[in-house]
Protein backbone atom coordinates (compact mmCIF):
# COMPACT_ATOMS: atom_id res chain seq x y z
CA UNK A 1 0.00 0.00 0.00
CA UNK A 2 1.25 3.52 -0.97
CA UNK A 3 1.99 5.81 2.06
CA UNK A 4 -0.60 8.22 0.78
CA UNK A 5 -3.17 5.77 0.67
CA UNK A 6 -2.42 4.48 3.93
CA UNK A 7 -2.53 7.76 5.22
CA UNK A 8 -5.96 8.52 3.88
CA UNK A 9 -7.01 5.42 5.43
CA UNK A 10 -5.58 6.20 8.53
CA UNK A 11 -7.70 9.85 8.70
CA UNK A 12 -10.96 7.67 8.07
CA UNK A 13 -10.26 5.66 11.21
CA UNK A 14 -9.27 8.23 13.31
CA UNK A 15 -12.03 10.99 11.96
CA UNK A 16 -14.61 7.57 13.13
CA UNK A 17 -12.97 6.27 16.26
CA UNK A 18 -11.23 9.92 17.60
CA UNK A 19 -8.23 8.16 19.15
CA UNK A 20 -6.04 5.27 17.77
CA UNK A 21 -2.84 3.74 19.03
CA UNK A 22 0.31 3.03 17.20
CA UNK A 23 -0.05 -0.66 17.82
CA UNK A 24 -3.24 -1.12 16.48
CA UNK A 25 -2.91 0.75 13.44
CA UNK A 26 1.01 -1.12 13.04
CA UNK A 27 -1.54 -4.63 12.80
CA UNK A 28 -4.37 -3.08 10.96
CA UNK A 29 -1.76 -1.92 7.86
CA UNK A 30 0.82 -4.98 8.48
CA UNK A 31 3.56 -1.81 8.85
CA UNK A 32 6.57 -1.26 11.57
CA UNK A 33 4.90 0.47 14.11
CA UNK A 34 8.30 2.91 13.40
CA UNK A 35 6.25 3.47 10.00
CA UNK A 36 3.07 4.21 11.41
CA UNK A 37 4.82 6.98 14.11
CA UNK A 38 6.09 8.71 10.85
CA UNK A 39 2.85 8.86 9.29
CA UNK A 40 1.64 10.14 12.39
CA UNK A 41 4.09 13.21 12.45
CA UNK A 42 3.13 13.76 9.16
CA UNK A 43 -0.44 13.69 10.03
CA UNK A 44 0.33 16.52 12.74
CA UNK A 45 2.37 18.59 10.74
CA UNK A 46 -0.59 19.04 8.47
CA UNK A 47 -2.33 19.82 11.57
CA UNK A 48 -4.96 17.12 11.28
CA UNK A 49 -4.28 15.18 14.69
CA UNK A 50 -2.81 15.60 17.79
CA UNK A 51 0.15 12.85 18.60
CA UNK A 52 0.42 11.38 22.18
CA UNK A 53 2.78 8.57 23.69
CA UNK A 54 1.51 5.37 21.73
CA UNK A 55 -0.89 6.82 19.66
CA UNK A 56 -3.11 10.14 18.40
CA UNK A 57 -6.59 11.32 18.72
CA UNK A 58 -8.11 14.59 16.97
CA UNK A 59 -10.73 17.13 19.13
CA UNK A 60 -13.60 17.22 16.82
CA UNK A 61 -17.02 16.09 17.43
CA UNK A 62 -19.15 15.70 20.19
CA UNK A 63 -19.38 12.33 20.48
CA UNK A 64 -15.44 12.07 21.32
CA UNK A 65 -14.73 9.80 23.78
CA UNK A 66 -10.86 9.22 23.40
CA UNK A 67 -9.04 6.04 24.48
CA UNK A 68 -8.11 6.26 28.46
CA UNK A 69 -4.77 5.25 26.85
CA UNK A 70 -4.12 8.31 24.41
CA UNK A 71 -5.67 10.80 27.37
CA UNK A 72 -2.85 9.50 29.88
CA UNK A 73 -0.06 11.15 28.12
CA UNK A 74 -1.81 13.98 26.53
CA UNK A 75 -1.47 17.56 28.19
CA UNK A 76 0.27 15.58 30.72
CA UNK A 77 2.87 19.35 31.80
CA UNK A 78 -0.89 20.81 31.86
CA UNK A 79 -2.25 18.72 33.66
CA UNK A 80 0.60 18.21 36.39
CA UNK A 81 0.82 22.59 36.71
CA UNK A 82 -3.18 21.84 37.14
CA UNK A 83 -2.78 18.95 40.22
CA UNK A 84 -0.24 21.22 42.08
CA UNK A 85 -2.11 24.21 41.40
CA UNK A 86 -4.97 22.23 43.26
CA UNK A 87 -3.02 21.34 46.18
CA UNK A 88 -3.92 24.71 47.55
CA UNK A 89 -7.54 24.44 47.61
CA UNK A 90 -7.21 20.78 49.76
CA UNK A 91 -6.36 20.88 53.07
CA UNK A 92 -5.88 18.25 55.82
CA UNK A 93 -8.99 16.75 57.47
CA UNK A 94 -10.93 17.52 53.94
CA UNK A 95 -12.93 15.00 52.18
CA UNK A 96 -12.84 15.02 48.53
CA UNK A 97 -13.89 13.18 45.67
CA UNK A 98 -11.80 12.63 42.76
CA UNK A 99 -13.35 11.76 39.62
CA UNK A 100 -12.15 9.38 36.77
CA UNK A 101 -10.29 11.93 34.94
CA UNK A 102 -7.01 11.71 34.16
CA UNK A 103 -6.21 14.97 35.53
CA UNK A 104 -7.84 13.77 38.77
CA UNK A 105 -5.10 11.41 38.43
CA UNK A 106 -2.29 13.75 38.71
CA UNK A 107 -3.79 15.24 41.60
CA UNK A 108 -4.21 11.96 43.30
CA UNK A 109 -0.49 11.30 42.97
CA UNK A 110 0.26 15.05 44.38
CA UNK A 111 -1.40 14.10 47.50
CA UNK A 112 2.12 13.30 49.44
CA UNK A 113 1.51 13.19 53.19
CA UNK A 114 -2.11 14.98 53.54
CA UNK A 115 -4.53 13.24 55.72
CA UNK A 116 -7.30 13.04 53.88
CA UNK A 117 -10.90 11.23 52.81
CA UNK A 118 -10.82 10.45 49.12
CA UNK A 119 -13.56 9.15 47.79
CA UNK A 120 -13.53 7.78 44.25
CA UNK A 121 -14.72 5.52 40.80
CA UNK A 122 -11.34 5.42 39.39
CA UNK A 123 -9.48 2.12 39.48
CA UNK A 124 -6.14 4.14 38.50
CA UNK A 125 -6.45 6.32 41.55
CA UNK A 126 -7.28 3.66 43.60
CA UNK A 127 -4.16 2.04 42.61
CA UNK A 128 -2.37 4.90 43.03
CA UNK A 129 -3.67 5.62 46.88
CA UNK A 130 -4.03 2.24 47.93
CA UNK A 131 -1.00 2.25 50.18
CA UNK A 132 -0.89 5.94 51.45
CA UNK A 133 -1.36 5.17 55.18
CA UNK A 134 -2.62 8.94 55.48
CA UNK A 135 -5.56 8.63 53.40
CA UNK A 136 -8.79 7.13 53.93
CA UNK A 137 -9.71 5.89 50.49
CA UNK A 138 -13.07 5.01 49.89
CA UNK A 139 -14.67 3.00 46.24
CA UNK A 140 -17.88 3.42 44.77
CA UNK A 141 -18.23 0.14 43.16
CA UNK A 142 -20.14 -0.55 40.49
CA UNK A 143 -20.40 -1.80 37.00
CA UNK A 144 -16.77 -1.74 35.62
CA UNK A 145 -15.68 0.26 32.70
CA UNK A 146 -12.70 -1.27 30.96
CA UNK A 147 -12.16 1.47 28.59
CA UNK A 148 -12.41 4.29 31.15
CA UNK A 149 -10.77 2.08 34.34
CA UNK A 150 -13.75 3.60 36.37
CA UNK A 151 -16.88 2.61 38.40
CA UNK A 152 -20.18 3.94 36.83
CA UNK A 153 -23.59 2.89 36.86
CA UNK A 154 -26.75 2.57 39.37
CA UNK A 155 -24.85 1.01 41.75
CA UNK A 156 -22.38 3.51 41.52
CA UNK A 157 -24.16 6.48 41.70
CA UNK A 158 -26.42 5.40 44.42
CA UNK A 159 -23.52 4.63 46.58
CA UNK A 160 -21.84 7.99 46.19
CA UNK A 161 -25.87 9.71 46.69
CA UNK A 162 -25.22 8.48 50.33
CA UNK A 163 -21.71 10.87 50.84
CA UNK A 164 -21.45 14.42 51.07
CA UNK A 165 -17.66 15.93 50.53
CA UNK A 166 -16.14 19.10 51.34
CA UNK A 167 -14.82 18.97 47.73
CA UNK A 168 -14.89 17.60 44.42
CA UNK A 169 -12.61 17.69 41.78
CA UNK A 170 -14.01 16.76 38.32
CA UNK A 171 -13.31 17.43 35.01
CA UNK A 172 -15.34 16.61 31.61
CA UNK A 173 -14.72 16.70 28.08
CA UNK A 174 -15.99 19.92 26.35
CA UNK A 175 -16.66 23.95 27.77
CA UNK A 176 -17.93 26.15 26.19
CA UNK A 177 -20.02 29.78 27.25
CA UNK A 178 -22.67 28.71 24.68
CA UNK A 179 -23.27 24.73 25.82
CA UNK A 180 -21.56 24.77 29.25
CA UNK A 181 -20.06 21.79 30.36
CA UNK A 182 -20.57 18.97 28.53
CA UNK A 183 -19.18 15.30 27.80
CA UNK A 184 -19.06 12.45 25.46
CA UNK A 185 -19.33 9.71 27.68
CA UNK A 186 -23.15 8.71 29.37
CA UNK A 187 -22.04 6.88 32.29
CA UNK A 188 -18.95 9.53 33.17
CA UNK A 189 -21.35 11.83 32.58
CA UNK A 190 -24.00 10.60 35.11
CA UNK A 191 -21.66 10.34 37.89
CA UNK A 192 -20.46 13.88 37.16
CA UNK A 193 -23.88 15.19 37.30
CA UNK A 194 -24.63 13.58 40.55
CA UNK A 195 -21.61 14.67 42.15
CA UNK A 196 -22.55 18.35 41.89
CA UNK A 197 -25.24 17.64 44.87
CA UNK A 198 -23.25 16.18 46.86
CA UNK A 199 -20.25 18.67 48.01
CA UNK A 200 -19.70 22.03 49.14
CA UNK A 201 -17.43 22.95 46.83
CA UNK A 202 -16.91 21.89 42.81
CA UNK A 203 -14.10 22.45 41.16
CA UNK A 204 -13.83 21.67 37.34
CA UNK A 205 -10.22 21.17 36.75
CA UNK A 206 -9.63 21.78 32.45
CA UNK A 207 -6.71 21.93 30.21
CA UNK A 208 -6.50 24.56 27.40
CA UNK A 209 -8.11 22.15 24.80
CA UNK A 210 -11.30 21.33 26.23
CA UNK A 211 -12.20 25.52 25.88
CA UNK A 212 -14.75 26.21 23.05
CA UNK A 213 -15.92 23.41 22.18
CA UNK A 214 -19.11 21.18 22.68
CA UNK A 215 -19.74 17.28 23.80
CA UNK A 216 -22.33 14.80 23.78
CA UNK A 217 -23.74 15.31 26.86
CA UNK A 218 -24.35 18.45 28.84
CA UNK A 219 -23.31 18.00 32.55
CA UNK A 220 -24.41 21.45 33.52
CA UNK A 221 -24.05 25.51 33.14
CA UNK A 222 -21.23 27.30 35.03
CA UNK A 223 -23.41 28.38 38.01
CA UNK A 224 -23.39 24.64 39.21
CA UNK A 225 -19.66 24.65 40.15
CA UNK A 226 -17.85 26.91 42.68
CA UNK A 227 -14.31 27.06 40.63
CA UNK A 228 -12.39 26.33 37.56
CA UNK A 229 -8.66 25.38 37.44
CA UNK A 230 -6.76 25.39 34.43
CA UNK A 231 -3.72 25.81 32.57
CA UNK A 232 -3.69 28.87 30.12
CA UNK A 233 -4.29 32.51 31.19
CA UNK A 234 -7.71 33.08 30.16
CA UNK A 235 -8.74 36.19 27.81
CA UNK A 236 -11.41 38.64 29.02
CA UNK A 237 -14.75 37.46 27.51
CA UNK A 238 -13.90 34.17 29.63
CA UNK A 239 -12.71 35.83 32.70
CA UNK A 240 -16.40 38.00 32.58
CA UNK A 241 -18.39 35.23 31.70
CA UNK A 242 -17.19 33.36 34.99
CA UNK A 243 -17.49 36.54 37.24
CA UNK A 244 -20.73 36.67 35.71
CA UNK A 245 -21.48 33.63 37.55
CA UNK A 246 -19.65 33.65 40.34
CA UNK A 247 -16.66 31.20 39.44
CA UNK A 248 -13.81 31.62 41.31
CA UNK A 249 -10.94 31.33 38.28
CA UNK A 250 -7.78 29.58 39.12
CA UNK A 251 -4.84 29.74 36.22
CA UNK A 252 -1.51 27.56 37.15
CA UNK A 253 0.88 29.30 35.16
CA UNK A 254 3.37 29.45 37.99
CA UNK A 255 2.01 26.59 39.52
Amino acid sequence: MLAVTRKSKIKDIILEKKSVTVTELSKIFSVTEETIRRDLKQLEDDGFLTRTYGGAFIQDGVENNVELTIRETAYMESKKAIAKKCLSLIHNGDSIFLDASTTALQIARELQGMRLTVVTNSLLIINELQDKEDIRLITLGGSYAPRDKAFVGNTAIRNLESFYLDKTFMSCRSISMEHGITDSNESIAAIRQTLLTRSNYIYLVADHSKFNKTSFITISGFDAITGLITDKNLDSQWTEYLTKYNVTLYEAIDA
